[in-house]
């Protein structure tokens, strides 16, 4: 299984139940690296987007311990046990877990692959995502050269677990 998260100079990933920063390119490469794949959420991100709507062309499963949430074309399940058990239907080289940081950290096990894109930057925020830096069970395997976005300096980084 994938995680796939944009992070700050501290791992930060939000503030207010939205994006510390949009950067096209970014963005681009989430829409690539995720179209026809499944994408697991929690259901803060997914009312984080345009109209609280799915993803398009993506198979969205949504985690919530709401019994009575419902979103049309998504797969809703209630406990990180129900979602793996869901996601035994498919590849877990196409499965990305995209957030948010509850999800991520509950995820992050289970994942041997993270899709990280750092910035150079540090937010204000209130939501971050496990440091794998810090984390011995993680190692870089391909790390871009840094871009800019404006004054922001980025990179994409593919971690994989040892």
């Amino acid at each position: 299984m994938n995680i796939i998260v944009a992070v700050d100079k501290n791992w930060a990933i939000g503030k207010e139940n939205k994006l510390l920063v949009s950067i096209p390119a970014d963005m681009k490469f989430f829409r690539s690296t995720t179209t026809g794949k499944v994408v697991v959420m929690g259901r803060k991100t997914l009312e984080s987007f345009p109209n609280g709507l799915p993803l398009k062309n993506r198979t969205n499963i949504v985690l919530t311990k709401d019994k009575n949430y419902k979103v049309k074309d998504a797969i809703i399940v209630h406990s990180i046990e129900e979602a793996l058990e869901e996601l035994k239907k498919y590849a877990s080289e196409d499965v990305y877990v995209i957030g948010g940081d509850s999800i991520y950290a509950q995820m992050l096990p289970y994942c041997d692959t993270a899709h990280v894109t750092k910035i150079d930057f540090g937010y204000e925020a209130d939501a971050w995502f496990p440091n794998l830096d810090e984390n011995e069970e993680w190692k870089i395997a391909e790390e871009s050269e840094e871009q800019t976005y404006f004054n922001l300096e980025y990179s994409f980084v593919k971690y994989v677990r040892k």
